[in-house]
């Protein structure tokens, strides 16, 4: 026995020391294993944050270009950071998030202190830091799509500005040459009073063309407003214009002067020329007018738009047989002068003394006219198509925006209901989320499928959408925050399980404890919480604190 008694001694101390050294081993093991996640979140934060300061000034690189292609390259680029670049930013930070979270629950289950990262490495700087970049970006997308509509209107308004400019511009050629001749010098009575009648309809035509020159003026200035890039050479174009305009003016009323003082030699008039050259100039710059408007450039966002221009076009096609009749009658008046030169002999060189208009140019501009209207029909059904495929784009998108948005909506719902109820073990509802969580990722398709139908409203320009509330950026903020939202949930189950654990907690003392913290703190945080992240995905355009 006392051999025996010596063995159970010996024996029961060994087993003593080996105990010991388990349990040593296992502390150390632990130690390590929290070192590890303190290292691997001191990694994926430093990379975290100096890719939020490398991207920032990115998007807050707001120097503007000059040409439509090299903003909608800038567009692209853009739409690659949003599709390529930030969605595994967006996985890192709430991967970050959830270390933080096990490595405090196990640090706290071991009687150790809380993990205290790094100066600026703290979850609420790196949220800050991710708070900075989404404003940067959201300022950078509103530039994106202002400077491509600055840019639009500046093309229009550029190609208006030469369209104008060199209709004007082949109008007053030769028109300062004409008003400084002095044939009124060596002219008999008759020829100085067909120079007096012909400098009259001259006067006319003029007046007429103000409108155009004050046009030509307000474009320029609206280019210079809106900083159009050629700026210099518009103005001197412009100037140029003005110039001439003034210049026009100035010798206009010199030879009015002149032609006033022989004004008293003038005894007689031909009655039908003057006639042609009254109702022909008119008639002239009426054809001009309408030229220029079946060949001007026209920027639309909407059917209605466009039909409002093609019920202005047909309004315009039903005068045009009103109109031939004036070209007739205008033909008619000139037929009969060469019918009477012709009779009578009258020697007039077959030239009109009060107008440069012959009827040969009438009935020029007249078949280009014609010619004309087709082409606008067809300009305006192509833009029809156009605005019909968009507004099916619109539709498109909208159908799909507000099924996706208001599922969001659900299942956030959800997800909190889920958080605020004790059903089943912890096992249990981390198995019930994981299978939410599942299904939940399983719906990116269509969250994919919704970005392609924006990628295609985008590149079709298409700047608002009547159907719906929802914008792609609300989908992607909901969609952001209902997978943050379920991988934090799940990973307090998963820290509430290391505890009971840890601790020896029964599943009813875990229920009762449970019930007490969220009657007392959880219910009114989460709840809060959860109101607020509802409001502000209910309600996009409130800015809620």
């Amino acid at each position: 026995m006392t051999y025996v008694s010596s063995f159970y001694h010996a024996f029961s101390g060994a087993q003593k020391a080996e105990t010991a050294a388990n349990r040593i081993c296992k502390v150390l093991a632990v130690n390590q294993e929290n070192e590890q996640l303190m290292e691997d979140y001191e990694k994926l934060a430093s990379d975290l944050l100096e890719w939020i300061r490398h991207t920032i000034p990115w998007l807050e690189n707001r120097l503007p270009e000059n040409t439509m292609a090299a903003m909608q390259q800038k567009l692209e680029d853009f739409r690659d950071y949003r599709r390529l670049h930030k969605p595994p930013k967006v996985q890192e930070k709430c991967q970050l998030e959830i270390n933080f979270n096990t490595l405090q629950t196990k640090l706290r289950l071991s009687n150790r202190p809380a993990f205290m990262p790094s100066e600026g490495k703290m979850v609420s700087d790196i949220n800050n830091a991710w708070g900075g970049l989404e404003g940067a970006e959201k300022g950078y997308e509103e530039w994106l799509l202002n400077e491509i509509r600055r840019l639009e209107r500046l093309d229009h308004l550029a190609e208006k500005f030469r369209q104008k400019a060199t209709i004007h511009e082949a109008w007053t050629e030769g028109k300062e040459a004409m008003l400084q001749k002095h044939d009124f010098e060596t002219a008999s009575l008759s020829e100085i009073k067909a120079l007096l009648k012909k400098h009259e309809a001259f006067e006319s035509d003029l007046a007429a063309h103000q409108d155009r020159v004050e046009q030509i003026a307000a474009i320029a200035q609206e280019l210079n407003e809106l900083d159009y890039y050629d700026s210099p050479s518009v103005n001197a174009r412009c100037q140029n214009i003005c110039d001439q305009w003034d210049a026009l003016g100035a010798l206009t009323h010199k030879r009015s002067d002149a032609l006033q003082r022989t004004e008293k030699l003038l005894e007689t008039i031909d009655q039908l020329y003057l006639e042609f050259a009254k109702r022909a100039a008119p008639f002239n710059n009426w054809m001009e007018g309408a030229m220029e408007d079946l060949q001007d450039t026209f920027i639309v966002h909407t059917i209605e738009e466009i039909q409002g221009l093609s019920t202005a076009h047909e309004q315009f096609k039903a005068t045009l047989p009103e109109a031939d009749k004036e070209r007739q009658a205008i033909l008619g008046i000139h037929n009969e002068i060469a019918k009477i030169v012709q009779t009578y002999h009258v020697n007039m060189a077959g030239t009109n003394p009060y107008t440069t208009i012959n009827p040969q140019e009438v009935n020029a501009k007249w078949d280009k006219v014609r010619q004309l209207v087709p082409q606008r029909d067809q300009a305006l059904i192509e833009e029809h198509a156009r605005q019909q495929n968009n507004e099916r784009l619109r539709r498109q998108f909208a159908n799909q925006a507000n099924v996706i948005g208001p599922w969001i909506q659900t299942k956030m719902e959800e997800i909190g209901r889920i958080a605020m109820e004790m059903n089943g073990t912890l096992e249990d509802q981390l198995t019930h989320l994981r299978q939410y969580e599942k299904n939940i990722v399983n719906y990116k398709p269509k969250i994919d499928q919704l970005e392609g139908d924006h990628q295609l409203i985008q590149e079709a320009l298409i700047f608002d959408n009547k159907h719906t509330n929802y914008t792609m950026e609300h989908i992607r903020v909901g969609w952001e925050q209902l997978l943050t939202t379920i991988a934090r949930t799940i990973n307090e189950i998963e820290n509430q399980v290391l505890t009971r654990d840890a601790k020896g907690i029964s599943q009813e003392q875990l229920n009762e404890y449970r019930a007490s913290f969220n009657h007392f703190d959880r219910v009114s945080a989460l709840r809060r919480a959860f109101q607020i992240l509802l409001l502000s995905f209910l309600h996009p355009r409130l800015q809620v604190g």
